[in-house]
């Protein structure tokens, strides 16, 4: 139980940590966005939430992107104002943007317009919705928290796996680099005595043809 205590205590830590909160400035058309970066592997629910102060009509329009860096969209509503939540599942192991634009629609004066956002994503586990499941399935509150431990636990063996993965990889490349370095060394001295010589032989050829040696 002091074991299940301590893995809740982190997992729930996590969590908290995920929640990101900031002030937006509006600014013009174009001006470039803010943007949060996330990793999902694929096949990965994720669900990201965005509160965001004001109200519609206040004089600045919120825009939200989301997209991975290998070009998937996943979202991009316009004008938004309160809380919008977004779910998706990651198409590909790449990691995604959370991007914010605040452009100013009908800006007085000189003063500085923002809104406030609190974003908070939620990756794999955490995405899921443990409170319907237990509901459904009918499971005790312990019950509950082994199964979503049991899928923490799942998703932190193949984020490792995958991470053995990629460092086998980038192992081979660095050794099948190194070895085309060592034979490009070989192939550069052993042109270089090549030429050494020829130039030797040349020269001593030379200079026996105009009786010099």
């Amino acid at each position: 139980m002091k074991l299940l205590s301590t893995l809740a205590l982190l997992s729930s830590a996590a969590s908290l940590a995920s929640a990101l909160k900031f002030d937006l400035h509006a600014h013009p058309a174009g001006h470039p966005q803010r943007c949060i970066r996330n990793f999902a592997a694929k096949d990965t629910l994720v669900v990201v939430t965005a509160i965001v102060g004001g109200s519609k009509g206040d004089g600045q329009k919120v825009n939200i992107h989301i997209k991975d860096a290998v070009g998937n969209e996943y979202g991009k509503p316009k004008d938004v104002a309160g809380e919008t939540r977004m779910a998706f599942t990651a198409h590909a192991d790449a990691a995604f943007d959370v991007c914010f634009e605040n452009i100013v629609s009908n800006h007085r004066g000189s003063q500085q317009l923002s809104r406030s956002v609190e974003l908070d994503v939620d990756i794999g586990a955490d995405a899921r919705d443990w409170s319907a499941i237990q509901a459904a399935e009918k499971l005790k509150p312990v019950e509950i928290e082994l199964r979503r431990i049991e899928e923490l636990v799942g998703e932190i063996v193949s984020e490792m796996e995958y991470l053995r993965t990629r460092e086998q990889k980038l192992r081979d490349t660095n050794e099948s680099t190194n070895e085309r370095v060592k034979w490009f060394a070989f192939t550069t001295i052993g042109t270089l005595i090549g030429l050494g010589a020829w130039q030797v032989i040349y020269l001593r050829s030379y200079f026996r043809s105009k009786h010099l040696i």
